[in-house]
């Protein structure tokens, strides 16, 4: 069990008073056998009235309501949490799916419909010829292997890029760029496994870096394996989500999974940047 803490600024920075709409915020962690809220502190200015409610997804989300105008508006999050390594995912995996492919379980296959749907199903064909070199249909390959070497492909064969600007690269603007941002990324990977047949979601969250580091939220994408359960997948880094990730909202599609939503309202040169900081460190 490891003890970390989490220090997430996000600064919304105005040229004069603006009206703020209802925002919706998810920074607080998700809860499970492998991850414990210790302590929760969250700080907005202006003032607000915040209530709490729990999504379709189970994730827990913070309405931000605010009475009155301002330049800028700061919502500052520092959570403390323990948190547990996990047992290996190919030790797990359930014997008649360690070989892809496979068939979900007729009990599991109801629930897991909506996650095997593509998001983008235009994008299809550009997935089809960019996945032949991983695998050929009629091959049987190790299933566990098979996502490791989708993870690293995308490592290996992409440029990392930061963007700011909200939203993702489409599938196939990302193949076609050669480069994107982690949530580029977590959006080509799930894409690319709903295209083989696996169920999959999107994971935003935090990733603790070098200390001194700060870093910004993160993304992966979690992938449904018979016996292991979601199991995480990180293409930016080449790795597989582990206890230096946490896991903050999931989403079938990530516009469901944005650290922070809302509206605001003023004259169109009012808006002058964001800044954001996220630290993640470990506590003696």
């Amino acid at each position: 069990m490891q003890r970390k803490r989490i220090i997430h600024s996000t600064t919304y920075l105005y040229s004069e008073p603006v009206e703020f709409g209802p925002h919706r915020a998810l920074l607080r962690p998700r809860e499970g056998h492998d991850l414990r809220i210790i302590d929760t502190r969250l700080t907005v200015e202006p003032e607000a009235t915040i209530r709490w409610l729990r999504d379709v997804e189970g994730n827990s989300v913070a309405i931000l309501t605010f009475p009155h105008k301002a330049d800028r508006l700061k919502i500052l999050a520092e959570i403390d949490v323990d948190v547990s390594d996990d047992n290996p995912i190919e030790c797990l995996i359930d014997p008649q799916s360690r070989l892809f492919p496979f068939q979900y379980p007729p009990e599991e296959q109801v629930e897991l419909v909506p996650y095997r749907l593509p998001s983008y199903p235009y994008d299809g064909r550009a997935l089809h010829d960019w996945l032949r070199e991983l695998y050929q249909p009629g091959q049987i390959v190790d299933t566990f292997q098979l996502l490791c070497q989708l993870n690293t492909h995308i490592f290996h064969s992409l440029q990392y890029a930061a963007r700011d600007t909200p939203g993702v690269q489409l599938p196939h603007q990302t193949l076609s760029l050669r480069s994107g941002s982690c949530r580029d990324y977590a959006v080509l990977m799930m894409e690319a496994v709903r295209h083989w047949g696996f169920a999959a979601r999107f994971v935003t969250g935090y990733i603790q870096m070098e200390a001194g580091q700060h870093g910004a939220t993160h993304a992966w994408t979690e992938v449904y394996l018979p016996g292991a359960g979601w199991r995480g997948f990180d293409p930016t880094n080449n790795k597989l989500a582990g206890a230096e990730h946490i896991s903050v909202a999931v989403a079938r599609e990530q516009e469901k999974a944005a650290p922070l939503s809302g509206s605001w309202s003023g004259p169109g040169h009012a808006y002058q940047g964001i800044e954001v900081s996220v630290q993640v460190v470990a506590v003696d």
